[in-house]
């Protein structure tokens, strides 16, 4: 066994490392960070203290982009989540920053924000960040009409952001009915087994959520 994750079942961003792993069916031994002393290793090899991390040997990847494009080099499965062609994978990419960037940026702000006192909380922010979620699900909604994943036909790194990204920016501010690709698209990314397997693990952590999970998903 050589590769080692730090990871929380409840993170988004944790949820789009594992989603690959999962989709490979690559080994691995999982170090989750609600164990004694994980967090205090994670620390010790990359003080920032954010996650998911990747011990590869004595090798350590931080980023999930980074950590997904580092298994598809020297851990490569079946599914090759970033194409060899060029322009088919920048595509690819364009889409892991759409979601990473105008998806879960504007999410989190609302969820980090909730958790603040009254008195320090950024209504602006909070208005700006719901807007742009709105213009995110609309344009999402237009280049998902023709598409089965979110880079065309194929199952990519950017499924693997979006899997995760979408399922909590729905609970954020839920996605109108009519975005109806979107919802669909959505709706896909939970029947795939590996993200399936991720919404499975984080079941139990489901009252940390601090706006209340919903009852559905």
């Amino acid at each position: 066994m050589t590769l080692k994750l730090y990871a929380h079942p409840f993170s988004s961003y944790c949820q789009k490392a594992l989603t690959a792993l999962y989709e490979n069916g690559t080994p691995f031994e999982y170090r989750r960070l609600d164990e004694p002393g994980a967090m205090d290793e994670l620390a010790a090899r990359w003080p920032i203290r954010r996650f998911p991390l990747l011990v590869d040997d004595d090798r350590t990847i931080v980023e999930a982009t980074v950590i997904i494009e580092h298994l598809g080099l020297f851990h490569p499965g079946p599914v090759q989540l970033i194409p060899d062609d060029p322009r088919a994978a920048l595509e690819v990419r364009f889409m892991d920053r759409f979601f990473d960037n105008y998806v879960s940026t504007p999410q989190q702000k609302i969820v980090f924000d909730s958790l603040r006192s009254e008195g320090e909380r950024d209504a602006r922010g909070v208005a700006d960040a719901r807007a742009q979620l709105e213009t995110a699900y609309a344009w999402l909604d237009k280049a998902m009409r023709n598409r089965e994943w979110a880079a065309g036909e194929h199952f990519s790194l950017a499924d693997c952001a979006a899997a995760p990204f979408l399922f909590y920016a729905d609970w954020t501010h839920r996605i109108d009915p009519k975005f109806e690709h979107v919802i669909a698209y959505r709706q896909r990314l939970l029947k795939r087994p590996s993200f399936a397997r991720a919404v499975d693990e984080a079941r139990p952590y489901r009252h940390f959520f601090p706006l209340g999970a919903p009852d559905r998903d």
